[in-house]
Parts: structure tokens; sequence; C-alpha cells
């Protein structure tokens, strides 16, 4: 079999491909031969050496990935619902970068129907990210107003397909104008180019003069103040990300520019949250894998969502496996808009 590996941080001359001999499944898991891997911008972060989950909980040598899609090869002796021959989406902590992996049932799903393989595997982590932030962390009102960050990324594009799919007003930012019609055509209200000349905060504060019930912020320093300002009494800022401190091109980590925008990272007084009744939320579900109960109720709700024609295949962008580092470099730059994959 085959493997990315990444044996110490740095730029995409770190990802090589590595050969290692096939994994066999333990009792409660499968053997999945991989079709297509998911690609995360959380992957660089990896790369870089400053995704926490990883340095916990596996540390040097690391392959990357949280999502994959392909064909069982074998089956623990506990597997009731899954055969030999199934097409399956697994999620992974870690790992997805390879030809062959092995994950309990408990993170599959049957292939979707409406989904090809390649759309499977850009499934799991950012559905999961948005089904976690928008239905089991608070409580959402009818018709919430919600403002998206990012909102043609992968994490974006699932925050405006579930939340337009439960009937909410969705408003979604993006950085150039290639991105406004793509976040129109998965169910956007509204679309705010960044790089429009004509942009001001402003604008969002007169559209929306009430303010959001939720702001989804991934940025970091650069948008967390106007993201608080945003919200109506009563809003949550719920923060997943902190990309502006981290570089789109070159593939490696500017150290002084992430030290100057850490210092300039808000910060919120609990005493005013108390007045302004507002909250801030944090989150980074790749630190919840343990947590069954939240994950089932997680996969039982995408799957009533897909099976009702809720959620629609994701857009998908396709790398071979040998270009990987291309692909990191593409996902950094901030121009693709959906998901990348690397075909096996």
């Amino acid at each position: 079999m085959k493997k990315i590996v990444i044996e110490s941080a740095g730029g995409y001359e770190k990802l090589k491909i590595k050969e290692f001999p096939s994994p066999t499944p333990k009792e409660d898991e499968v053997l999945i031969e991989v079709k297509y891997s998911g690609i995360n911008y959380a992957d660089c972060l990896v790369r870089w050496g400053v995704y926490e989950s990883a340095k916990k909980y596996v540390g040097w040598p690391i392959t990357p990935g949280f999502e994959v899609s392909g064909k069982i090869l074998a089956v623990g002796k506990n597997i009731t619902n899954y055969k030999v021959g199934d097409l399956v989406i697994g999620f992974t902590l870690f790992n997805g970068y390879s030809s062959h992996i092995c994950i309990p049932e408990r993170h599959l799903l049957p292939q979707p129907q409406t989904f090809n393989l390649a759309q499977g595997a850009a499934f799991p982590a950012v559905y999961m990210t948005a089904y976690y932030s928008l239905f089991q962390i608070f409580y959402l009102p009818h018709k919430a107003k919600i403002l998206v960050h990012s909102a043609a990324g992968g994490v974006g594009t699932a925050l405006t397909q579930l939340a337009k799919a439960k009937g909410h007003v969705v408003a979604g930012v993006v950085g150039s104008n290639n991105k406004v019609q793509y976040c129109k055509n998965i169910g956007a209200d509204f679309v705010y180019d960044k790089s429009s000349p004509d942009f001001k905060w402003s604008q969002i504060k007169t559209d929306f003069p009430e303010g959001f019930d939720v702001v989804f912020d991934a940025n970091g320093p650069t948008t967390l103040k106007i993201s608080y300002d945003l919200l109506r009494p009563t809003g949550k800022l719920a923060i997943y990300g902190a990309h502006s401190l981290l570089p789109k091109s070159g593939g490696k980590i500017n150290y002084l520019k992430a030290v100057i925008g850490i210092l300039k990272t808000p910060k919120f007084d609990p005493m005013k949250l108390v007045t302004d009744n507002k909250s801030i939320i944090c989150f980074n579900v790749s630190f919840l894998f343990s947590e069954d109960r939240l994950i089932q109720e997680n996969l039982n709700g995408l799957v009533e969502m897909i099976n009702s024609g809720q959620i629609k295949p994701p857009h998908v962008n396709i790398f071979s496996f040998n270009d990987v580092a291309k692909a990191h470099q593409f996902i950094e730059s901030g121009k693709s808009t959906g998901k990348l994959v690397l075909e096996h």
C-alpha cells in the first residue's frame, strides 16, 4: 500500500509517498481500498506542525487525511452492516492519505446513490463540522439569520447548504468575484465580495440592521471584531479556525506575521459578553472522535438529509495522488471553491 507521510514540519517538499504493508482490520473494522482521499485546510496545518490534535494524538511522522471513499476488501469478525465489495465513505482521525486503510464500522457511511465516489470523499469532514456547529452546539431560532465567512470553501459550502435546508437566511462572504455565483448556486441569499472596490462592512449592517443570530468565522484576527459587532443580542460568534495567520503561497509559515496576527487578535471581556447578551463558541471536531453518541447523532442527521434530497453532492476538484503538493498549494491559495480530493 502507499501512504503520504510527513516526517517533520515544513513546506510541500515534506509530502513523501512511501510503501507500507497493507493493514489487517481489527474485529470492529473494515479494510478499505481507497479510491479518493478528501483534502482539508487542516491537512496543511498538520504539515506545518501547528494542528493541535495531530501533535496530541500522533506526532511525527504523520499521514494527514480525515476522509476517504472506496471499496471494502475485508471485514472484521464483528462487522454486521457491511460486506466485502460494498462502496463506503469513511472518516478517520488522520491516515486518510493512504491507498488502504482500516476504519471502525461506527465511522462508516454507505456510499449515497446520489454521490459519486469523489463526492463521497469530499463529504464527511466538512459536513460533520457544519452539522455539529449548526445543530448540535446551540439552538437556532426559526428562519435564523446566518453569516458565513469563506462561504465558497469546504465548510462554508456545507454550512450554507445545511442552513438553507432548514429554512434559514444565509449571507456569505467571499474573497474574490469568481466565487459569488458559486455561493448563490448553493443557496446563499446574499453574497458579499471583499475584493470588490465597493465592499464595505457597513453594507452588511444596512442589509441586516437587527444583526445575525450566528456568524461563522475561521479567519481569525482580521474579522473577529466585525463578526462580533454584526451579532444581534442573543447572537453567537462561532470560531473554528484562524486562517489569516497562515500563508496563502509558498507553503511555509511566516512566523513574524503569525505572531503579529496573534497580538492583534481581539480580547473579549466576559462581563461585556454578559451585558451584550452575546456568546462566543469555539470548536475543533478532531478532538471529538471519542464522542460516539455525538458522532452517531451527527451521522444519522446527515444521512436523513441526504436521503430526503436536502444535501446536494459537493463540488469537487480532483488531483492525482502524486500531485498532493499541488493540491495543498491550491487550497492554501484561497482560490478554490468546494472541496479537493486525491484520486488513487
